[in-house]
């Protein structure tokens, strides 16, 4: 009976291939549907909104951090992919009760592409997972080097203000897009004040979409409580930084745009 060993290092009993699969993670379900499966995904969260056609399609078992765990047991899933840091561990374990739990754990582009090439070979779309690291590989090694490496800030959340540590995902990413994070001898999450921007001599302020939604009035609203003190600020694409499924393929590409932009300006 082959056995599967998930990015935490339990062991995954799987008796045949997965028919019967939900995802609580948004980017694995669409690495999912870009592996080629359909019919096989019969559920996801109301965050999951890659492919779109799938939000309306496939039942939605609540968010990322409150399942709907009777729901789930009623689908009668034969594999359950899930998330260190995206899912609460006590759901995953009332979860575990009944069925096979896959868990990723992805701090750096590294651990996203074993994550790529793990679940295809547990969903039988081995090849085609490996095709797709290989691509999303090639694509990082192919990325522009950068001359001016700004002092960054990378906001996630506003009331407070917070922002990325060392040990995170996105902390990997904008180290690739020639990135220095002022923050990066902090850990996970951690809550500033705008104060702190400019003791730390800050040259630019991303804003990402996700998972607070920022738009152009949050970056007037700091300009003027800085007193337009001098810092670059954009919005960025969140998905771009957070994702680590198959959307990694045009991460490469929106990280030189957003290079040229900084140029530009």
């Amino acid at each position: 009976m082959p056995v599967y060993i998930d990015q935490l290092n339990q062991e995954i009993i799987l008796p045949t291939t997965p028919k019967r699969i939900i995802s609580l993670v948004p980017s694995q379900t669409e690495l999912l549907f870009d592996l080629g499966l359909n019919e096989e995904v019969i559920g996801i969260t109301k965050f999951c909104v890659h492919p779109q056609n799938w939000l309306q399609q496939k039942t939605k078992i609540g968010g990322t951090k409150n399942i709907n765990i009777q729901k789930i047991k009623d689908l009668q899933p034969d594999l359950i992919i899930a998330n260190k840091e995206e899912n609460i561990k006590e759901q995953i374990e009332a979860l575990q009760v009944f069925c096979p739990i896959w868990i990723s754990d992805v701090n750096n582009l590294n651990d996203a592409i074993t994550m790529i090439k793990s679940i295809g070979e547990i969903v039988n779309k081995k090849q085609e997972a490996i095709s797709l690291a290989n691509n999303i590989h090639n694509k990082f090694l192919q990325l522009s080097t950068y001359n001016k490496q700004y002092k960054t800030c990378y906001l996630i959340w506003r009331e407070p203000y917070m922002t990325i540590g060392e040990d995170t995902f996105i902390n990997n990413m904008l180290q690739y897009c020639g990135l220095i994070n002022i923050y990066e001898n902090k850990k996970r999450y951690p809550i500033i004040t705008l104060k702190e921007l400019v003791e730390k001599e800050c040259e630019l302020v991303l804003l990402s979409t996700e998972p607070y939604p920022f738009k152009q009035k949050h970056i007037d609203e700091i300009k003027v409580q800085l007193n337009n003190f001098k810092i670059k600020f954009l919005l960025v694409d969140g998905e771009m930084f957070s994702w680590y499924g198959s959307r990694l393929l045009k991460t490469a590409d929106y990280f030189n745009e957003l290079r040229k932009q900084l140029q530009e300006e």
